[in-house]
């Protein structure tokens, strides 16, 4: 393995995660307000956060399936998780699972932050990562096998939304305690 080229591929699967993710916000941003209320209200703000994190969920529901029936299938790995360490054939979906759930918790934390937080116009963010975490789960899984530079676009598209859902929630927790 050639690390300087899998860390070139890796800088050019988040750069091109990064520019999908401003595209996707940005759309979001400027459209969903014209096209739908938005929630200003707490508790329909906190509903709309959790109903966008229907996505991570079942995303860790895939996950928790494809280890399931990775282990059903496989006789080195029927015996579970406490047998030994898993197969070849599971050690992908294991190491999928767990990064989805890690991505998953990230991503339901910084949408419940940022819905706590305000409302309106700046949930459409909510929107957004719920719309580019499942591909980016996906795009993650498919590469998984082809190493760090080929799932780096699938992680950097899971993982920036919940950032940009975090930096608004900053910026707004910011404004808030200097009275802007």
């Amino acid at each position: 393995m050639d690390v300087v080229m899998e860390q070139r591929l890796v800088r050019r699967g988040a750069v091109l995660a990064f520019v999908l993710t401003v595209a996707v916000c940005t759309a979001s941003l400027l459209l969903l307000p014209r096209l739908m209320a938005l929630p200003s209200e707490i508790a329909p703000r906190l509903a709309l956060a959790i109903q966008t994190s229907v996505p991570h969920l079942l995303c860790v529901l895939v996950a928790i399936q494809l280890v399931s029936s990775g282990r059903y299938r496989s006789a080195a790995d029927i015996a579970g998780a406490a047998a030994g360490p898993p197969s070849p054939q599971l050690a992908v979906k294991v190491a999928f699972l767990q990064n989805t759930l890690e991505q998953a918790f990230v991503g339901v934390c910084m949408n419940l932050a940022l819905a706590s937080v305000t409302g309106g116009s700046v949930l459409a963010l909510l929107i957004a990562s719920a719309i580019l975490f499942p591909i980016g789960r996906l795009l993650f899984y498919r590469g998984y096998p082809g190493g760090a530079g080929s799932r780096a676009l699938g992680m950097a598209l899971t993982a920036l939304p919940s950032l940009a859902c975090l930096g608004a929630a900053g910026v707004v927790t910011i404004a808030k305690l200097v009275g802007a």
